[in-house]
C-alpha cells in the first residue's frame, strides 16, 4: 500500500492590521483639515471678497488662484485620511508630505485671513506629530 500524501491545511490568512488610536486620531484630524480647505478654497473661487479681511490681499497671485490650490490640496487630504483609515502603506507619507505643503500653503494667504490660517496651521502641525511621533511599523 502506497502512503497518502499529507492533507493540506487551509492556511490562515492573518487579520488585516487595525489602525492604532495616533493613526486614527491623525485621519480625523486630515479629514477636518482638508475640508476646511475645501470649503476655503470654495468660497475663493467663487467669491473672492469673502474671505479676505480688512481690505488685504494676499501675498502672491490673487485670492481665485489660492483658492484653486487649497481646493485642490483639501480633496487630495481627505483622500489621504481614506487611505489611512484604510491602512495602505503609501498614506502615512503622503499625509505627512501634504500636510506639511498645507501649512506652507497657508503662510501665502496669512494676511488675507490670519487667525484662519493659524488654526490651519496649527491642525498641521497635530497632523504630522499624530503620524509621526508614534511612527509604528504596521501601518
Amino acid at each position: 500500500m502506497e502512503a497518502t500524501p499529507p492533507r493540506p491545511t487551509p492556511e490562515r490568512r492573518a487579520a488585516p492590521p487595525e489602525p492604532s488610536g495616533w493613526t486614527v486620531f491623525a485621519s480625523v484630524m486630515l479629514v477636518m483639515v482638508g475640508s476646511l480647505d475645501a470649503l476655503w478654497g470654495l468660497a475663493a473661487v467663487l467669491n473672492d471678497k469673502i474671505v479676505t479681511v480688512g481690505g488685504e490681499g494676499v501675498i502672491v497671485w490673487d485670492t481665485t488662484a489660492w483658492g484653486w490650490f487649497h481646493l485642490i490640496l483639501g480633496a487630495v487630504l481627505i483622500l489621504t485620511a481614506y487611505g489611512l483609515f484604510n491602512m495602505q502603506s503609501w498614506a502615512r507619507l503622503t499625509a505627512v508630505v501634504f500636510a506639511t505643503l498645507s501649512a506652507i500653503l497657508q503662510v501665502g494667504v496669512l494676511p488675507a485671513f490670519p487667525v484662519w490660517a493659524l488654526i490651519i496651521i496649527a491642525l498641521d502641525v497635530i497632523v504630522i506629530y499624530g503620524l509621526t511621533a508614534r511612527w509604528e511599523e504596521r501601518i
